[in-house]
């Protein structure tokens, strides 16, 4: 099975050596220090206490590794649209893309029985770009559950979690999405194929959507964020706006707002991705995360004045930081 990783950064990365190491056709496709890393020394799996070493092919120009049967896409989302020319260069007329980016993807729509079947959503589709590019027709779904990180070039280092769920946007076991799954259990993962796979999508991004912002704000963590009364109280708002979209997308919450809520509290003490990317003046992901939603609130007639709030005092904070361009 020849598989593209492209994005080979922490969760790429991780994806890569477990399934070299089982045994496939691994091919990263990443650049500078990262990539020249890989190339000189393999790519290095920090995981439970050991270290495991794969010799991945490692590219930068996906013209040198030809077409493939799996290709990951694990970029953040609003780094996709950019160099969606480029990953088009791996797809063969059979050629699986499987989206492992944050927040509503943007075949959303694609196939859906709902009035707005197939239609386009520009907070993560601008333009049409990746529709026209990556065809959804090719998409297999998946939410991403690990948490890893890249300490220094050519290194992952594994935090937590083995769960990649996957699921096609028609909600059919496919023989591609299955075929996959199982390859991906084989090499220690969790990869079970969901029939609504947009359900599983929704359980993250309900807290992603509230949190991430609240974080980038009030510099909080999730513990603080999920405990301290007021702060919970705006989570919460969001999150309950989310739902009401949610539902009239067909979408059933298998767990209440509350507990998801306790759930984040669990985590802890933990910065979210996009306070980590506002300290360190990387793009944050707020289309993804938040626009998206507020989008596709607007779509379905569905009053957001909570998240507009937010999304507008993010956005703002974002800018001033160079963190956000639109």
């Amino acid at each position: 099975m020849r598989i593209c990783i492209f994005g080979a950064g922490a969760i790429g990365g991780y994806l890569a050596v477990e399934l070299a190491l089982a045994g496939q056709d691994v091919t990263v496709i990443a650049r500078g220090p990262h990539l020249a890393a890989m190339q000189a020394n393999g790519l290095r799996l920090r995981i439970g206490g050991t270290e495991k070493v794969a010799r991945i092919r490692a590219v930068q120009d996906p013209a040198e590794a030809g077409p493939q049967d799996y290709v990951f896409v694990t970029l953040k989302a609003h780094s996709v649209p950019p160099v969606a020319g480029q990953i088009a260069r791996l797809l063969g007329p059979e050629t699986a893309i499987v989206t492992g980016m944050n927040g509503v993807p943007y075949w959303y729509f694609h196939g859906i029985d709902s009035p707005w079947r197939d239609r386009r959503i520009e907070a993560v589709d601008p333009g049409g770009v990746l529709s026209e590019k990556l065809p959804a027709a090719r998409v297999i779904g998946c939410v991403v559950y690990p948490a890893c990180e890249v300490p220094e070039p050519g290194v992952i280092e594994h935090i937590e979690g083995d769960r990649f769920t996957l699921g096609e946007p028609d909600g059919s076991k496919s023989a591609r999405a299955e075929a996959l799954g199982q390859a991906m259990v084989a090499a220690g993962f969790k990869a079970p194929v969901r029939p609504n796979i947009r359900d599983e999508i929704w359980i993250k991004l309900w807290g992603n959507l509230a949190f991430n912002p609240l974080s980038a704000l009030t510099r909080a963590t999730l513990d603080v964020l999920a405990t301290e009364p007021e702060i919970r109280g705006v989570a919460r708002a969001m999150m309950v706006e989310a739902q009401a979209i949610a539902e009239k997308l067909g979408v059933r919450f298998r767990i209440d707002v509350d507990k998801r809520i306790a759930g984040a509290a669990a985590v802890g003490a933990h910065k979210t991705s996009m306070l980590q990317d506002m300290e360190r003046g990387r793009p944050m992901e707020i289309d993804a995360l938040v626009t998206a939603v507020q989008e596709m609130g607007r779509l379905t007639e569905t009053p957001t004045p909570t998240i507009d709030t937010v999304l507008a005092l993010v956005r703002r904070l974002a800018i001033g930081a160079g963190c956000y361009s639109g």
